[in-house]
């Protein structure tokens, strides 16, 4: 396992097809670039669709919990969530949110590539 996995924020909506996943992915790009990405701690934002066309992840990438929080209590949230309310009003299908409370991770395991057990054939 990495020795230094970092800090998760997994953002979780569902959606109602391939062409709103596209403006949804758009849209949470243009605000990780605008109000997150040059936080100290700040790695990456992925983000994945699924292939039937109703869900859309993405996950934010933190070197650790401790700059995930400092984001949190010095960013300006109140403009951040005013962005991301403009950004669901703009697009034109349907998105919902699918996250409960704060949804942060912290990893425990990781399993990487290797070889074949002895034990399995």
């Amino acid at each position: 396992m990495n020795s230094d996995p970092g800090f998760y924020s997994i953002i979780d909506y569902t959606v109602d097809g391939p062409e709103t996943q596209k403006e949804l992915v758009e849209a949470f790009a243009e605000i990780q670039e605008r109000w997150v990405r040059f936080y100290p701690g700040y790695r990456s934002a992925r983000f994945h669709v699924s292939t039937d066309g109703t869900r859309v992840y993405n996950i934010v990438h933190w070197a650790s919990e401790a700059d995930y929080r400092r984001f949190v209590e010095t960013s300006d949230t109140e403009g951040r969530m005013a962005a991301i309310q403009e950004a669901l009003a703009g697009i034109s299908g349907d998105a919902e949110p699918r996250m409960n409370g704060a949804p942060t991770y912290r990893v425990v395991r990781e399993v990487g590539p290797g070889p074949r057990s002895s034990g399995d054939t």
